[in-house]
């Protein structure tokens, strides 16, 4: 990669998830279609692969101006040294002024590493993204047009905003669901552009021999439909009320920290700052109060149900629909509700 070819756009790493774009590569080509027409500048994407057929269309028609597909039959899988040299090579390359990646296991692993790498600066865990003027008083200098990098800090009590204004490019990862997907344009074209990797045999210092993935078993991201529990449903036991109405609605069952923290459910189905964002269609809180961090992960809903006890619990202040009672016998009366209308 020694011929310079210079964007200064904005660069999505695509990440390959069981052979597919994952869904928060195409969260942020659309997020930073979205900041590229503020600033007026191009979107870019790199795909990284062994050179099987991908969804080379789907970066263009969520926005994607130039898709960069390096391809090495060796890069089936993803490696933390290969893939960060060619990451690298290709942003000192089109020198871009920003650098999104997802904040997956391989996100995490692979952004401060290229950061580190290209010595500049690196915020993880974003829930926004702004482009914004920010003036240094002390400096007594006006920057134009940065990166406003908003995250939460201290376990989700403070909303920090993160500037990196002297170096370039500006980089961040950015968490599943925060971003909302845009409507993607199959009619919308692009340019891909095929780059070899021009690695060598030093940088791959391990070889699979085998390799099992154990699929995620909850998507929550993709559910219209989820019945989340909170403390309040006062159990491991009695969580089966909410299991019981999400599979009544064809839904998916999710719940708050504190429910998580107590033992009434597994991680993977929490929902809020430390958990999972989500979009639903509907969404039910059983039981949650609706602190800070779990609004933050589910108030983007299309409808929100709220049934707590305490009429004052702070759900209530964004949910559209609001029921004061006992969850133990709200839930069988929505569900006897529901099964005698269909």
């Amino acid at each position: 990669m020694d011929n310079k070819m210079s964007t200064n756009g904005i660069l999505v790493y695509i990440e390959i998830d069981h052979d597919q774009i994952a869904t928060v590569s195409l969260e942020l080509i659309s997020k930073a279609r979205d900041l590229a027409d503020e600033l007026g500048v191009e979107v870019s994407a790199i795909m990284i692969s062994d050179g099987e057929n991908k969804d080379n269309a789907a970066p263009f028609s969520y926005g994607c101006d130039h898709l960069y597909r390096i391809t090495d039959t060796r890069l089936k899988f993803y490696e933390t040294l290969p893939y960060t040299n060619l990451t690298a090579q290709l942003i000192r390359r089109i020198e871009p002024q920003i650098v999104l990646f997802g904040a997956t296991p391989i996100g995490r692993d692979l952004a401060p590493r290229v950061a580190s790498s290209l010595k500049t600066g690196l915020t993880a865990d974003c829930t926004d993204l702004q482009i914004q003027d920010h003036e240094d008083r002390a400096k007594k200098k006006l920057y134009k047009n940065i990166l406003f990098q908003i995250r939460p800090a201290f376990g989700g009590n403070i909303i920090a905003t993160i500037i990196s204004p002297d170096h370039r490019p500006q980089m961040a990862t950015v968490r599943e669901g925060v971003m909302k997907l845009g409507r993607a344009n199959p009619k919308r074209k692009g340019q891909l552009i095929e780059l070899p990797s021009e690695l060598s045999e030093s940088d791959f210092h391990n070889q699979f021999i085998d390799r099992l993935v154990g699929r995620r078993r909850i998507n929550l991201n993709g559910a219209d439909i989820i019945v989340a529990g909170g403390a309040g449903v006062g159990g491991k036991k009695q969580f089966k009320l909410v299991h019981e109405l999400a599979e009544t609605l064809g839904g998916m069952v999710g719940a708050s920290r504190a429910a998580v923290d107590n033992g009434y459910i597994d991680a993977e189905h929490q929902v809020g700052q430390t958990g999972t964002t989500v979009r639903p269609k509907l969404y039910i809180a059983c039981g949650i109060s609706g602190c800070v961090q779990h609004q933050a992960g589910m108030d983007q809903s299309g409808k929100i149900i709220a049934i707590n006890t305490d009429p004052d619990a702070p759900i209530f202040n964004i949910a559209h629909y609001g029921i004061v009672g006992d969850l133990n016998q709200v839930i069988p009366m929505m569900i006897k509700s529901y099964k005698a209308k269909e």
